[in-house]
């Protein structure tokens, strides 16, 4: 059995959702994800790529670690011709913590991979409000609101307090002992009381990205009808 054995791509994907497949690197090999960058070469296909860490980046064969556009941070890289992202930006991604960024900056990336613009407001936790009040404006401009945060999460029930639009927590697995790896900041949005707060799994700004996404596609649909 060779490498090519163990994967089958969802080429169609975006036909069938409107959303792009995305190759999630952890618990693959090198020599597996080196084999999907080969499939999708042969079919001119492009892919984005969650949670390659370095190690693993630096591993690949060169051909196709240089054909990548990597974000150590995000851990995110992007393989193939970049979408151009066109404005203005709909999705405010807002992070509690410059902690929060690398799950952040997974969001982004994954937005621009589809060729959404986005705006990235950074560093507005509740240890101090100031920060958040005065980008709070900007915040409600936009439509759609990811908002991720860890320790005691508290931030997206605020934003759900303040903001009309859709917003979408993303827990992280920021925080000390008892934030138990993001599962404290999870709970809290579960047991939020502003009204209508989104959430998704821990760490996971991709899936916020694609909650996103399906938001604006629907609205695009209905005003398209």
């Amino acid at each position: 059995m060779s490498v090519s054995d163990e994967f089958t791509l969802d080429f169609a994907r975006a036909d069938r959702i409107g959303l792009e497949e995305a190759v999630y690197c952890a618990g693959k090999s090198p020599a597996q994800v080196d084999a999907i960058l080969d499939a999708a070469a042969e079919r001119a296909a492009r892919f984005l790529l969650t949670r390659l860490d370095p190690d693993k980046h630096a591993a690949l064969r060169a051909v196709h670690r240089e054909a990548l556009d990597y974000c150590p941070v995000s851990r995110t890289a992007v393989f193939g011709v970049a979408r151009a992202v066109e404005g203005p930006a709909r999705i405010a991604v807002v992070a509690a913590g410059t902690s929060d960024v690398p799950v952040a900056r997974e969001a982004l990336r994954t937005l621009a991979y589809q060729g959404r613009a986005a705006t990235l407001v950074a560093d507005v936790g509740v240890a101090g409000l100031w920060r958040l009040t005065r980008r709070l404006e900007e915040i409600r401009a936009h439509p759609v609101v990811i908002c991720v945060a860890g320790m005691d999460a508290a931030l997206p029930s605020v934003l759900g307090g303040l903001v009309a639009g859709a917003v979408i927590g993303v827990p992280t697995s920021v925080g000390y002992g008892v934030a138990e790896g993001g599962r404290t900041a999870l709970d809290a949005m579960l047991a939020s009381c502003a009204p209508g707060l989104a959430v998704v799994n821990i760490d996971n700004g991709y899936g916020a990205a694609c909650a996103a996404l399906r938001l604006l596609h629907a609205a695009e649909r209905l005003a398209a009808a």
